[in-house]
């Protein structure tokens, strides 16, 4: 257990929005090298938002809808006050003192087509009285392929292994178990790693924390390229849709940075922008 200093603390912030600009890039790019059905569209590009909030930080929003990217958001914020009496008992080290700081960065991306999977990752670093990290990546891909599951799991079990042996079997066993939609029994998609109250010491867990930001921002590039040039039936559009109806109820029931974001007063624009833009449930499948 440790409590992390104010450089620290800016050090991590100014990691976030490094890691920010660095994806952003990244995505940008693939929409300009974009040669599937939808290239006669003009690429896409971000459109950044700040927002502030009452009671002390704030962040900014980065939203691109192009023509590969139906919808990707990724979001910075650094976040400082108190935690309403009731959300204090449900946070490490503000039972009893409810001052908190947190920073973090948070990305979804969408896609136009279903061989592309969509993409979680975020990481963050909070503190109460005490300090930790937490954070992972996970893939949900509308149509199954082994090989992309496979490179995936492999990038990060390879991050993982250099900081510690363990991380692997232990996060890849966390996500499974955080990313479950209970109430329809099956998983949101193949899974990846995520970790929580990660408190070692600030610089092994910092260290960790960038490594699994700058691995998804390799990883998840190169398996989009392997598709994102693929044509699609409407039949596979289709069941894209119903699989985003998924993921819309596990953010909206389970997902805990939805709750510590309302919860804490953040921006719901930014919180909300994990949803799809286009979703289906229909009434029999």
């Amino acid at each position: 257990m440790y409590l992390s200093t104010k450089n620290q603390r800016l050090e991590t912030q100014n990691w976030f929005e490094t890691l920010r600009d660095q994806i952003c890039s990244s995505f940008e790019k693939l929409e300009q090298n974009y040669e599937g059905p939808k290239q006669s569209m003009l690429p896409g590009k971000f459109r950044r938002k700040k927002w502030h909030r009452e009671g002390g930080g704030g962040g900014e929003m980065s939203i691109m809808e192009g023509r590969l990217f139906e919808k990707v958001g990724v979001n910075i914020s650094t976040v400082m006050g108190e935690l309403s009496p009731e959300f204090s008992k449900q946070i490490p080290g503000a039972e009893d003192n409810p001052k908190f700081w947190a920073s973090g960065i948070s990305l979804v991306a969408h896609m136009w087509s279903p061989h592309v999977p969509a993409v979680h990752m975020n990481t963050r670093h909070i503190a109460t009285t005490r300090s930790w990290f937490g954070g992972g990546a996970d893939l949900t891909p509308m149509v199954i392929n082994t090989e992309d599951k496979e490179l995936f799991h492999k990038a990060f079990q390879s991050a993982c292994n250099k900081h510690d042996d363990t991380y692997y079997a232990r996060f890849k066993e966390w996500c499974d178990d955080y990313f479950y939609l209970k109430h329809r029994k099956e998983p949101r998609g193949v899974g990846g790693i995520f970790y929580d109250q990660l408190a070692n010491n600030f610089e092994a867990d910092f260290n960790f924390t960038k490594e699994v930001g700058s691995t998804f921002n390799s990883v998840y590039p190169t398996i989009v390229k392997r598709h994102m040039n693929k044509k699609w039936t409407k039949k596979e559009r289709q069941a894209q849709l119903v699989k985003r109806g998924r993921y819309v109820e596990f953010n909206l029931l389970y997902d805990r940075g939805t709750l510590f974001g309302l919860q804490t007063g953040g921006n719901v624009e930014a919180i909300l922008m994990s949803l799809p833009p286009s979703v289906s449930w229909p009434s029999s499948l």
